[in-house]
Parts: C-alpha cells; sequence; structure tokens
C-alpha cells in the first residue's frame, strides 16, 4: 500500500463538491426544518400563555431567527470542510483508479493497483488487481504456446546458415 500523504485534498474537485454540495443541501433542510418546528411549537405554547402570548411569540421569532442564523454561519463550514475530507477517502482512490488503468490501456507495464491504507474502495482495488491478473494470464498463454512452438520449430529445423554467410549468398 501506498505510505505517502497526500496533501491536496480535492482530488477530484468535480466529484468531491457535487457530494459536498448534497451534504450542504441536506444540513441546511435540517436546520429549516428545525427552525420551523421550534417555532411551531413555541407559537403553540405562547397561544397557551395567558396575557403575554404575542409578546413571546414576537420575541421567540426573533431569537429563532437568530439561532438559525449562527447555526447556519457554524454548521455549513464546518459541513463543508467534514464533506471534503469525507470524499477525499473516496476521490483519491477513484483517481488512482483511472490513473492505473489509463496506464494499462497504453500498453505501461504496471505492478498491482495500490491505494492507501484507511482509504474507502480497498474491496474495488482487490477486483480490480484481480481482473487485471485474469487479463494478463489470458494475454501472456497465448504468447508463451507461440514461444514454445518457435522453439520447438528452431530445434526440429536443421541449421539454416545465417544471412551474412557465404552459403546463404550462394543460395539467393
Amino acid at each position: 500500500m501506498a505510505q505517502y500523504k497526500r496533501r491536496i485534498k480535492l482530488i477530484q474537485p468535480r466529484l468531491q463538491l457535487k457530494l459536498t454540495g448534497w451534504f450542504l443541501s441536506v444540513t441546511a433542510i435540517g436546520m429549516l426544518l428545525q427552525y420551523m418546528l421550534f417555532g411551531f411549537f413555541l407559537t403553540q405554547l405562547a397561544i397557551q400563555l395567558p396575557g403575554q402570548g404575542g409578546y413571546v411569540v414576537a420575541q421567540a421569532d426573533k431569537m429563532l431567527l437568530q439561532a438559525l442564523g449562527v447555526s447556519f454561519v457554524l454548521v455549513l463550514p464546518l459541513t463543508l470542510a467534514v464533506g471534503i475530507l469525507v470524499t477525499f477517502k473516496v476521490a483519491g482512490p477513484v483517481y488512482r483508479f483511472e490513473k492505473y488503468l489509463q496506464s494499462i490501456a497504453q500498453g505501461e507495464e504496471t505492478g498491482p493497483c495500490r491505494i492507501r491504507k484507511g482509504d474507502e474502495l480497498q474491496e474495488l482495488c482487490r477486483r480490480i488487481n484481480s481482473a487485471v491478473d485474469a487479463l494478463r494470464a489470458r494475454t501472456s498463454a497465448p504468447a508463451q504456446a507461440v514461444e514454445a512452438r518457435v522453439a520447438a520449430a528452431h530445434e526440429a529445423a536443421p541449421a539454416l546458415p545465417s544471412a551474412g554467410s557465404g552459403q546463404a549468398q550462394r543460395l539467393a
């Protein structure tokens, strides 16, 4: 496994920011839902108060808006940071798989695909290695058979004169 530490956290910016955007959306919707529920329950409570219900509703609405604003300022950046760090554990291996498969497609000799310990998609990495090993075995078997036949033909054939020898020039 690769032991280096990636410094760039946005390995696949499009993928990571898209997923993080979904995290932010869900968080924002959850906070708005919580705001509406608190407002509803406080309004129900204020209605039951004798005399000062209107004042409580007005104050509660102002306080809830302040709490919502503070929550957005604190929680959304935290969600953004956590989202990028979490997607980093997926985007890094995806990036590595792309580069690995690209090098195989270009015919480069590669060792097994490796990702960092702690990254997600370890099982997928093992499966990619198994598939590549199986393909290499299939393609190397016919090549080895051809090499064996050529070697057998050389052993069975009488020694032919080389192209630079006088015998070969006389035969031509």
